[in-house]
C-alpha cells in the first residue's frame, strides 16, 4: 500500500531543493563483517545470495526514507518494498531480473527466493517473472569483483527515488570475511543520517543472525 506524505513533511524544503535545484543521487560502499554469519550458513547448508537479499530487504522495511517514492506526482512511501534482484544464466552469461515477495519470516522468504531462482535460472529474458510489482527496489550482484567504489548513472525522464544496492565479492583476510555493498540513494528523500541508520540496522541483523536464522528450521 502507498501512503501519501502530508504537508507536515519535515524534509519538504530539502526535497524541493534536491529535486529542482541540485538534483543528485549519491552512493557509498560499506564492508560488512559476515564472518559469523557465513560460518552459520555453511553449517546449515544455506545459500548465501538469498540470505543477502533477505538482509537488504528487511533493513529497507525498517527505514521509512528508503521506501519514499512518487506515484502519480504524489509523494509518499510504500508500506512494503519487495526485492528485485539479478540472477545469471550460466550458459548464455546473460542476467535476468526477478523478484520475490518480501516476508519477514526468514524461512518462508528463503524458500520462495530459492524457488524463484531455480525457476528462472535458465531464462534469457531480462524480466522473466510476470506481475512485477510497482513497490519494489533493486539489487544487483557482482560476485566476481571486489570493489571499493561503485556508482550507477541513472538517466530517465522520471526521477528514480528508491534505493539501489550492489553486492560485491567476499574479501577474506586473516580468517575475517567481509562483503562490500554499494548503496545508492536519491538525496531528495534520503540524507546521510538515514543511510547511517540503515547500515547500523543491517549490521545489527548480521550480528544477531542466530535469532532470525532460527526460522530456517521451517525450510523443507
Amino acid at each position: 500500500m502507498f501512503k501519501q506524505i502530508d504537508e507536515n513533511y519535515p524534509r519538504k524544503e530539502h526535497f524541493h531543493h534536491y529535486m529542482t535545484v541540485t538534483r543528485c543521487s549519491y552512493s557509498l560502499v560499506i564492508d560488512l563483517d559476515i564472518t559469523k554469519l557465513y560460518a552459520i550458513l555453511k553449517e546449515k547448508r544455506l545459500k548465501v545470495y538469498p540470505v543477502q537479499i533477505y538482509l537488504l530487504a528487511r533493513a529497507v522495511q525498517k527505514i521509512p526514507e528508503f521506501r519514499i517514492d512518487q506515484v502519480n506526482d504524489a509523494l509518499g512511501y510504500w508500506e512494503i518494498l519487495h526485492p528485485s534482484y539479478t540472477i545469471l544464466n550460466k550458459e548464455t552469461k546473460t542476467f535476468s531480473s526477478i523478484w520475490t515477495p518480501y516476508d519477514e519470516n526468514f524461512g518462508r522468504f528463503y524458500k520462495s527466493c530459492v524457488a524463484d531462482m531455480d525457476t528462472y535460472s535458465k531464462s534469457s529474458s531480462l524480466f522473466p517473472k510476470p506481475h512485477m510489482p510497482e513497490n519494489m527496489f533493486n539489487i544487483s550482484s557482482l560476485p566476481w569483483i571486489d570493489f571499493t567504489s561503485f556508482n550507477l548513472n541513472v538517466s530517465t525522464d522520471i526521477t528514480y527515488l528508491l534505493p539501489i544496492f550492489t553486492l560485491g565479492q567476499f574479501k577474506m583476510k586473516e580468517e575475517k570475511i567481509t562483503l562490500p555493498v554499494a548503496i545508492q540513494v536519491h538525496h531528495a528523500v534520503c540524507d546521510g543520517y538515514h543511510v547511517g541508520q540503515y547500515v547500523e540496522y543491517l549490521r545489527w541483523l548480521i550480528e544477531h543472525c542466530e535469532e532470525w536464522l532460527n526460522d530456517s528450521m521451517q525450510i523443507t
